[in-house]
């Protein structure tokens, strides 16, 4: 049954005026249409960016104790896991994904809850010794009206990242979902509204990022917006934020590298660099789409990769054999094509994949081949503009000096991995790559524990961890005198 999504604004379920013009939902697996959602006005935004600053003005929520508000993350967290099966169903066929991926993101969304839950309980002030009568203290007040907006490729659990800590600190929140990716966001705050969290503190409005996401960025009664995705639009938002210097969360897009030195455990990196690209069908912002390969090694791993790649089964997310899906619209899929063929174009030898997937039913949805280039110069496309899909290059090198320059070669700094036995070379090497989130053997893990941001155009602020919660509070000085006494100063 084809579900009729809606706008959530102060706690009521509403449509948006403009009934004859709705956006069509797809499951990219099959191109059947799943849901519909509304397009909402700018006018309409602006309601309910009203309805966020009079709630967060009333007190109803950030007056609350920091013991209150986490008891309503605690209960949202155990919806979720009450309804585990029901979002991991509607993650894949909304976004494509395999059920593997989205079973854990949904069991990190519940555990992304529960972090924040904990962590507003512990410290979060400061007192300093300064000469008396005066007492000096640092506290943490929320910003005021968070406006949020989130991409598709991790619908859910992105849109917990913003959603999580914003509430943990005291803020209302307007959230927009991505257009192609709703439902799941949609559920979720349904379970937001079965919880009870006050009516106007949390606030859900589809629509186009041109109407929606700008009217929320433009806002003098937004105080800060959290944005996850390109970062052609992530600049557009900064720009749209310079009318109230409002605070920008901004968290981009990414090139990373994965260099594997001639010392690696082969088998280990092989396997971890086809991890690194092709979960998510490389629809990863930190996805390890640029292979540097140190040079006495490099025809064997190109070989042993791409003979690797080529037996991957992509499929259906809801096939239990797939072990990746669809790309989430057709829209990227014919990207994801256009730029293998400009790979092609640049001269680059494409050793494997590289068609469109279509026989035993595929042609119904966005399935692409596990694409392997090699042959590439740096200056290329394909090696420095982020594709956004299962397309990886694989890049020789000698020694560690040119691996850190090829590194840290793009205009990119997300994400960024060290395969080496030795460890003293590769925390030399990891701690000269100029990324946010980087590993030593392995590819991929990170924790609602620590910061998840990258540097130069990937992004400005950290999700997640204590840097997470930053964003969304303010640090206010309060200086005391213990003795009210005259100053004295101008007798």
């Amino acid at each position: 049954m084809t579900k009729q999504l809606k706008n959530y604004i102060n706690g009521e379920w509403t449509d948006s005026s403009q009934t004859d013009d709705r956006n069509e939902v797809l499951n990219p697996a099959t191109q059947e249409v799943i849901a519909y959602a509304p397009r909402t006005t700018k006018e309409e935004t602006e309601e309910a960016i009203r309805v966020a600053r009079e709630t967060y003005e009333s007190g109803v929520w950030s007056d609350l104790t920091v013991h209150e508000r986490a008891a309503y993350l605690d209960r949202i967290a155990d919806q979720i896991d009450e309804h585990f099966e029901e979002l991991v169903d509607l993650e894949v066929a909304n976004n494509g994904k395999i059920k593997a991926e989205a079973e854990f993101d949904i069991g990190d969304a519940a555990e992304c809850f529960r972090y924040y839950s904990g962590l507003i309980r512990t410290v979060q002030g400061e007192t300093y010794e300064v000469p008396e009568p005066m007492q000096a203290m640092v506290v943490r007040e929320p910003v005021g009206v968070a406006g949020l907006i989130v991409p598709w490729n991790l619908p859910m659990l992105m849109a917990v990242w913003k959603l999580a800590p914003a509430l943990a600190a005291g803020n209302t929140v307007v959230l927009k979902p991505a257009e192609l990716t709703p439902v799941t966001t949609t559920r979720l705050f349904e379970l937001i509204d079965e919880v009870g969290v006050p009516k106007g503190v949390a606030n859900l409005v589809h629509g186009r990022g041109s109407v929606v996401g700008q009217t929320l960025a433009e806002s003098d009664d937004v105080d800060v917006v959290s944005f996850t995705g390109s970062t052609d639009v992530g600049k557009g938002i900064m720009k749209a934020a310079t009318g109230n210097l409002k605070k920008v969360s901004l968290e981009l897009g990414g090139k990373s590298p994965n260099i594997i030195f001639a010392d690696a455990k082969f088998d280990v990196a092989v396997d971890m660099a086809l991890f690194g690209i092709f979960f998510g069908a490389g629809q990863v912002c930190s996805a390890g789409s640029r292979i540097l390969v140190e040079e006495p090694i490099y025809d064997r791993f190109v070989e042993a990769f791409s003979k690797r790649a080529s037996e991957i089964r992509v499929g259906p997310g809801n096939d239990p054999n797939s072990q990746f899906g669809a790309m989430t619209s057709e829209k990227q899929m014919n990207r994801v094509l256009e730029y293998i063929e400009i790979g092609k174009k640049e001269g680059a030898t494409l050793v494997t994949g590289g068609q469109r997937l279509t026989e035993n039913g595929l042609d119904r949805g966005f399935f692409i081949e596990p694409t392997v280039f090699v042959d590439v110069d740096n200056d290329m496309r394909i090696v420095q503009e982020e594709i956004f899909g299962p397309v990886v290059t694989i890049q020789p090198f000698n020694g560690e000096k040119e691996a850190i320059e090829l590194a840290n070669s793009t205009d990119y700094g997300l994400a960024g991995a060290v395969f080496s036995q030795d460890p003293a070379k590769a925390l030399r090497v990891i701690k000269k790559v100029r990324s946010g989130i980087t590993w030593v053997n392995t590819y991929h893990p990170t924790y609602n524990e620590a910061p998840w941001g990258g540097y130069k155009q990937s992004g400005i602020g950290r999700s997640l961890g204590t840097y997470g919660l930053d964003d969304f509070q303010e640090v206010k000085q309060i200086n005391i005198n213990l003795e009210v006494e005259p100053t004295g100063w101008f007798d």
